[in-house]
């Protein structure tokens, strides 16, 4: 049996806190996460605006399409963020998810955790390490809550504070190391977006890059980019097949080393395998 708690999160695209009209046609690209975005989208005078019209979204009940529904808010450590917390806190009807932007330190995380406990403590957290203390920090931030659903790496601040430009080679250290803390605490990590919408093969090696070193998922610009990415991080048949013949030895024996199609297989590794089912039968 496989983990249906799984969510699939091959896939992100951003919409515009100040405006909803664009966040229904979003829900239908086919991106496995749909962001609505309070953040670097808006312009200060507008952060009100785009505030209430998001809040206003969720008033009505979400379809229950497989789609993830996320707010990004501003940092924390900013007046705007203080402002989206409180009026996230004071609604009956909040996002079910939110994205945690600059985050320094775990104990960020777990002071919004404690600011949207009781009534908001459904609410699931989605943290973007994208500076040089979040990063020196992120293993001890993927583990703060236990609401944390996946890290997100942001690439154009973390190049900025490394003093890098955002290329794959200047940027890899930084990468592997949000994947060390995201697989630690076993939650998702998705990748920062490509930005050339012309360059679908450079997309397609970009997402293939960042799969090979660990990352489940990747942010889009652009629904064009969408099926690129979900086809780059879904399983396919093959793995799905030899997932199940895992599966299925492990489920026959109580061993912990299993031989299956001549490899040598150790019971750890069921977790991954259960994985990759869940992620193909969703």
């Amino acid at each position: 049996m496989t983990d249906t708690k799984i969510q699939p999160r091959r896939s992100l695209i951003f919409v515009p806190g100040d405006h909803p009209d664009m966040f229904p046609k979003a829900l239908t690209t086919g991106s496995d996460i749909v962001c609505i975005d309070l953040e670097d989208a808006i312009a200060p005078q507008h952060k009100q605006i785009a505030r209430d019209k998001t809040l206003a979204l969720f008033t009505e009940p979400q379809a229950d399409d497989g789609v993830e529904r996320i707010v990004r808010i501003n940092c924390l450590r900013t007046p705007e963020g203080q402002r989206d917390v409180l009026a996230i806190g004071e609604t009956d009807t909040p996002p079910p998810a939110l994205m945690l932007t600059k985050v320094k330190t775990a104990d960020e995380v777990r002071l919004l955790a404690d600011l949207l406990s009781g009534p908001h403590g459904a609410i699931r957290f989605h943290v973007i390490i994208e500076t040089n203390d979040g990063l020196n920090a992120a293993y001890d931030i993927a583990q703060s809550c236990d609401r944390i659903d996946s890290l997100l790496f942001g690439g154009v601040d973390m190049a900025a504070d490394l003093r890098v430009e955002p290329t794959w080679d200047g940027l890899l250290h930084a990468r592997q190391r949000a994947v060390h803390a995201a697989a630690g605490a076993d939650v998702d990590m998705i990748d920062v977006p490509f930005l050339d919408l012309n360059d679908m093969p450079g997309l397609e090696e970009a997402a293939r890059a960042s799969a090979e070193i660990g990352y489940t998922g990747k942010a889009a610009i652009h629904p064009k980019q969408i099926p690129v990415i979900n086809g780059i991080f879904s399983p396919s048949p093959e793995q799905v097949d030899k997932a199940r013949r895992i599966v299925e030895a492990f489920a026959n024996h109580d061993s912990g080393l299993l031989v299956v199609d001549g490899e040598l297989i150790e019971r750890p590794v069921l977790r991954s395998m259960t994985r990759v089912l869940a992620l193909a039968e969703r």
